[in-house]
């Protein structure tokens, strides 16, 4: 429309000014935060109205029904915001029943962490270390998910023993084994970014006047695009984070690789058995790669479950890849 008055006469050339006046005075900020309601969700289970009942699945608790994801119609990042927030609570909420129902011990990452860094954690049960026969370690895929998981998703529209670890550890714990249950995907805290981090200084004081000021010109119109494109697609403006990685956690592989160094290459256990699922899989044939020797030495047996490892692209050598066809 604007293309199309821009190629009439003097008429139409006001109409266009007129339609950029009109446009420039409108609030996006007020007209985006009618149609979609503030980020806000509660922070327990009880404040979402659900619950987990008897036979593990969440219910609301007035209407017994499934949990609904399209909470408002045609809201589709709220109802996804709002499915995060209650994600977060059940990741909590598993990690309850890990302690209270697992017995399990949580155990802080890195081992000698000072009182300021980034910290992960692990779960373990109280013999995993002592243990002198079993040990079945436990490690989740990559996304949301966090120790005692094995998808979010299944959790949260089918039940727990569909999307945890649980029944795992339960049936472990029965047939004396030691249990460690990995929290890969921990790895990092997200602490808001400081005025300073957001808006970086340059040092530009060698340039010549003209060219500094053209570049702030172009800055400053590029920063003015950037924020009109925002408030459509972010009206309600978040909190800027940076990302403070755990030392020698940083990563799933990395992760493993602490993990094995730290507890299971120094537990009692003559036999230890991996179940590692879809990127677990994947850490697990690294951790092969790193700690090859060990690895033969220690592991019985391991079950990868959708694993999404390649020997190929991994480039595993010829000894781990009959190793693996073996065990």
């Amino acid at each position: 429309m604007m293309a199309q008055l821009q190629q009439g006469g003097p008429d139409e050339k006001e109409k266009t000014t007129a339609l950029k006046d009109l446009l420039s005075r409108i609030d996006l900020d007020e007209l985006m935060k009618k149609d979609e309601p503030p980020l806000e969700f509660p922070d327990t289970l009880e404040g979402f109205e659900y619950v987990f009942n008897e036979k593990g699945q969440l219910r609301h608790i007035k209407t017994g029904e499934p949990f609904v994801f399209n909470y408002r119609e045609d809201l589709h990042r709220w109802n996804q915001k709002r499915y995060e927030a209650l994600g977060e609570i059940i990741t909590k909420y598993v990690y309850e029943l890990l302690q209270k129902e697992c017995h399990l011990k949580k155990v802080t990452l890195p081992v000698d962490a000072t009182e300021s860094e980034p910290k992960s954690f692990i779960f373990m049960s109280e013999d995993a270390l002592t243990n002198p026969d079993k040990l079945l370690v436990l490690i989740h895929g990559n996304g949301v998910v966090r120790a005692g998981q094995w998808a979010r998703r299944l959790i949260i529209n089918e039940d727990l023993d569909s999307g945890t670890q649980i029944p795992y550890i339960k049936r472990a714990t029965e047939e004396s084994y030691g249990v460690i249950v990995l929290n890969p995907n921990e790895n990092y805290i997200e602490v808001e970014k400081t005025k300073a981090q957001v808006q970086p200084s340059s040092d530009s004081s060698d340039e010549p006047a003209e060219k500094r000021e053209r570049k702030e010109k172009i800055q400053k119109e590029t920063k003015k695009r950037r924020d009109f494109y925002e408030k459509y697609r972010n009206p309600q403006k978040e909190k800027e984070t940076t990302q403070m990685y755990i030392r020698d956690n940083g990563s799933p592989e990395e992760h493993a690789i602490y993990v094995w160094d730290h507890f299971i290459s120094q537990s009692a256990a003559e036999n230890v058995f991996f179940v590692a699922h879809s990127y677990g899989g994947l850490a697990f044939v690294e951790l092969m790669i790193q700690r090859e020797a060990e690895v033969k030495n220690k592991v019985t047996a391991v079950a990868l479950t959708d694993s999404v490892h390649n020997v190929w692209h991994q480039e595993v050598g010829k000894t781990i890849r009959e190793w693996m066809r073996e065990v």
